[in-house]
């Protein structure tokens, strides 16, 4: 199935995101989760991908092919270009291939500063042409409401954005951000460049004060000043916060579904718990 023909069907599109446990945690971590996330009953789920430049781990392979072949879900597997050579980019698409995986997030990913970037694919445009190229994938990319951390300014980023639509990302997820008003301002950006994919709006519940800091610092989001708030009142009362945290996301889907966007990426962290209570909670907003 396309994920991009999701989006024809007249409905905000509600999806959810997992990764592999790390390698010191059993593997079976992650199918505990996802039994309890396929009766959300998401239109698809991302598997994202590992840093570290090993062509050979398998673990997103292996897990985006149980969510098809198991739960009867849409996979969508993330591949990362920036330490791998093209035929190691080969090398996993082949086995994605063979795996039935039919969609690809195509990333540049994190620079890691214990592994030098092999440097032959430079930008998640690059993947994308090449993965399209070789054809037998659909293909999506990521978007930045508040701008590509290496980005210079929102006018680059859109229009760096443009070239991986161009050269053939079907539907687009962005980045997590806290306040609304950034994401409504990138969407507008991005139709008047003609940008006229569907975009998903990814949002990421707090889970904890580090977590959300770490991520902050990685990707630029801004916090406002109701969240940081937020975030001081309830740092040293872990439910607190968390159930402030699915308050405060709760509030932003709402909005964004109301307004009409494409779609929801939920970014779960891998907690069945807070996907479950979010989707339940806008489960009759989506059906509108």
């Amino acid at each position: 199935m396309q994920i991009a023909s999701l989006f024809k069907k007249n409905k905000t599109v509600l999806s959810f995101e997992v990764f592999p446990p790390k390698k010191t945690s059993p593997v079976e971590i992650i199918y505990e989760t996802l039994d309890q996330l396929k009766d959300l009953r998401p239109d698809f789920i991302s598997v994202t991908y590992g840093a570290g430049g090993n062509a050979g781990d398998t673990a997103t392979c292996d897990i985006a092919s149980v969510i098809k072949q198991k739960y009867k879900i849409e996979p969508l597997a993330h591949l990362t270009c920036v330490n791998y050579n093209k035929q190691e980019i080969l090398q996993i698409l082949n086995r994605l291939e063979q795996s039935g995986i039919e969609n690809i997030l195509a990333l540049r990913g994190d620079i890691n500063p214990e592994v030098s970037p092999k440097n032959e694919y430079k930008y998640a445009s690059e993947l994308v042409a090449f993965i399209r190229e070789r054809g037998g994938f659909h293909v999506s990319g990521a978007c930045y409401p508040e701008g590509h951390i290496s980005s210079a300014n929102p006018v680059e980023d859109i229009l760096n954005l443009k070239k991986k639509v161009e050269a053939g990302a079907e539907h687009l997820i962005s980045q997590l951000f806290f306040d609304n008003s950034f994401f409504y301002s990138f969407q507008e950006r991005a139709r008047l460049a003609g940008i006229n994919v569907p975009i998903e709006a990814g949002i990421m519940p707090v889970v904890n004060k580090t977590q959300i800091e770490r991520m902050v610092t990685l990707c630029g989001a801004s916090l406002p000043s109701k969240f940081t708030k937020m975030l001081q009142r309830f740092e040293h009362s872990p439910e607190a916060l968390r159930d402030a945290g699915i308050a405060y996301a709760i509030d932003q889907l709402v909005d964004l579904i109301s307004q009409g966007v494409d779609g929801i990426h939920l970014y779960t962290m891998n907690n069945a718990y807070i996907a479950r209570k979010i989707s339940d909670s806008i489960s009759g907003l989506l059906l509108a």
